[in-house]
């Protein structure tokens, strides 16, 4: 008897500590991590500026928790923080992290109807950020090593609303970097992000991973770098889909995206998107052409999917751009699509693709460039398209006239220059073959920050500079390229 009585108290105490919190007392009150503290020294302990977490913390619904100023959290393993009111990182740089990086914590849950805004953070070793409210802002924060946890379908997992998501680094975690589930309706603005190495658990899921769309509101996906690992051979780079309903209303737009399985794929009916001015390069890890490697993918199982595409550079994929179901896009035309894409070595199996349409519906596709550096001719073209005049099944791709003029050389030798590393520390180092005079860095404000004489040849420029994004501008008086320059 006295072994059962013994063995049954232990049971209690294991449940009791696997369920020890904190919760604010729901009163009104802004709190701080010091604050917390000392209501309840044994869910946080201080030393200096690290503060570590030892229970969960639930925020309720009439509190804020907020980070003013610069710190270390670290958090036990297994522990969550779960927000019903407000969740405010304000400080310069805060750093949220595990106790034990093999042992990561759960992660952030923000409840329908929290308001978070988190700036200037690095949240690392942890669960993800489940994000169930429409009042979310992530701003010039890195999110790195990050596990499934709270979190399961991105290292931010969004259910509803208009989300901000903006110069924020995303690196190697091993989830994808920002989702949304398939029966949620999430119009994100998600912009100017670094995202590299996502999704290392190698699942066939790319690092931007959304579903269906808000009916009268737009996701929008622009001037994002998404840089695939190569030893990842099925992330791919940006999917957008709705085949569980609802609307799908997107533009994708000024993103650079290299080195994934595939660049880019828009699936389901009712969808309207606009494509124009990515730079599409080398998405091919998996190297199976029956499998995927396209620039970009369209595919509506029925119809109502209209895409519009412009000005995009689309280079050493499997395919170029390929076509299926009932899509119907729009490459050009002599109205108010100006055309304008440029095809470069898209193929597999020793021929190339540069757009398959693989869909009965009629594709208008002017002004464009098939082959880069080719000689711009109807015939040359032809041979790189996949239509009607391929398979009488299919739909007939409308390609004339073609134009290849719009990429000069002086344009395709600055789209070509590169400074390295990137991202930076202390330095960064450049070939100044194009006789650039002048460096200026500016903030993401558009405020310059530094200006400098630059000389011919190679060229080593130091740096001090806090981590973030920030722009270059290399110039003389004919001509500038602008860069984007990550500090770690």
């Amino acid at each position: 008897m006295k072994k059962c009585i013994f063995t049954f108290l232990f049971f209690c105490v294991s449940i009791f500590q696997l369920a020890a919190q904190y919760t604010t007392p729901n009163t009104g009150v802004d709190w701080t991590l010091d604050d917390i503290a000392i209501a309840s020294p044994t869910t946080i302990t201080i030393s200096g500026s690290t503060y570590t977490l030892l229970e969960n913390i639930t925020v309720s619904v009439n509190d804020i928790l907020r980070i003013p100023t610069n710190l270390t959290l670290q958090i036990e393993a297994g522990l969550r923080i779960t927000v019903f009111g407000s969740f405010l990182v304000e400080a310069n740089a805060t750093t949220i992290t595990a106790v034990n990086q093999a042992n990561p914590y759960d992660g952030f849950r923000f409840e329908e109807f929290s308001v978070i805004n988190i700036q200037n953070a690095t949240i690392e070793y942890g669960g993800g950020l489940q994000v169930l409210t429409e009042d979310f802002i992530l701003n010039n924060s890195i999110l790195q090593f990050n596990i499934a946890g709270v979190a399961t379908g991105g290292v931010v997992a969004f259910s509803r609303g208009i989300p901000e998501i903006t110069n924020n680094q995303f690196l190697f975690n091993a989830t994808p970097a920002i989702s949304s589930a398939a029966n949620t309706q999430v119009s994100a603005y998600i912009f100017n992000n670094y995202l590299e190495g996502n999704n290392q658990t190698n699942n066939n899921r790319p690092q931007i991973n959304m579903g269906a769309t808000r009916t009268l509101d737009t996701l929008k996906i622009i001037q994002n770098t998404i840089i695939g690992d190569r030893t990842k051979e099925q992330v791919g780079g940006i999917a957008v889909a709705n085949l569980v309903g609802g609307a799908l209303r997107v533009i994708i737009e000024d993103n650079i995206i290299k080195d994934n399985r595939y660049g880019m794929t828009i699936v389901g009916p009712n969808a309207f998107g606009r494509i124009k001015n990515n730079i599409i390069e080398d998405n091919n890890t998996q190297n199976n052409p029956n499998l995927g490697g396209s620039g970009i993918n369209l595919n509506a199982p029925t119809g109502g999917q209209e895409i519009v595409a412009s000005g995009n550079k689309i280079r050493r994929n499997l395919w170029g751009v390929t076509l299926q179901g009932q899509s119907n896009a729009n490459f050009g035309d002599d109205q108010d699509n100006p055309g304008l894409n440029v095809f470069s070595e898209n193929g597999n199996s020793g021929e190339i693709f540069a757009l398959y349409n693989n869909t009965p519906n009629v594709l208008s596709a002017k002004n464009n460039c098939w082959v880069e550096g080719g000689e711009g001719t109807l015939a040359e073209a032809e041979t790189v398209i996949f239509h009607q005049v391929d398979d009488p099944s299919l739909g007939e791709v409308i390609f004339d006239p073609i134009n290849c003029e719009i990429l000069g050389l002086d344009e395709i030798t600055l789209e070509n220059f590169v400074f390295y590393p990137n991202p930076a520390t202390n330095s960064i180092t450049f070939d100044n073959v194009n006789s650039f005079e002048k460096l200026e860095i500016f903030g993401m404000q558009g405020n310059v920050i530094s200006s400098q004489k630059i000389v011919s040849g190679t060229n080593r420029i130091s740096l001090s500079l806090p981590s973030g994004i920030y722009f270059t501008r290399f110039s003389n008086e004919k001509s500038q390229v602008i860069k984007k320059l990550l500090v770690k």
